[in-house]
């Protein structure tokens, strides 16, 4: 099942990122759950979950961004692309991102942006497949 994060998946999501680069789960600490409840009532921030079995096993993250140019049409920025390493090349990813451009066309955002640090060809040309371009825009990154 392909959905939106609600509030009990914060654990499970978590358990997925180790997956992605985390390393471990953070504590469950007082400004995780802030942090949780600030995600959850944004309505420009969207978890997309892939949910086989009640466990979380893929997810990816669609905000949308208020734009002042293309005619005030936002655009939206995916990030967190992940899958469970048991359950990938399942098509889990790519029906995360199929969600999260169903959710950005009814937006209205004129584009969706996505940044990946890999260099595996395997990785790249799924993006590609996806319907991203690695030929259209330069990224840059400046870590703090």
């Amino acid at each position: 099942m392909i959905r939106e994060a609600a509030c009990g998946d914060l654990e499970g999501l978590l358990l997925l990122y180790t997956h992605l680069h985390e390393k471990s789960v953070p504590a469950d600490t007082p400004e995780r759950a802030a942090l949780w409840d600030k995600i959850l009532s944004d309505p420009d921030y969207h978890i997309i979950v892939a949910e086989v079995e009640k466990q979380i096993v893929s997810s990816c993250v669609c905000v949308i961004v208020p734009n002042l140019t293309h005619n005030l049409r936002p655009y939206a920025l995916i990030e967190n692309v992940v899958t469970h390493a048991d359950y990938r090349r399942r098509g889990l990813a790519s029906a995360c991102l199929a969600f999260a451009r169903e959710l950005a066309g009814k937006q209205d955002c004129y584009k969706m942006m996505l940044m990946t640090g890999s260099k595996e060809e395997d990785t790249l040309r799924f993006y590609e497949r996806a319907g991203y371009s690695r030929s259209d825009k330069t990224a840059f990154n400046q870590w703090l």
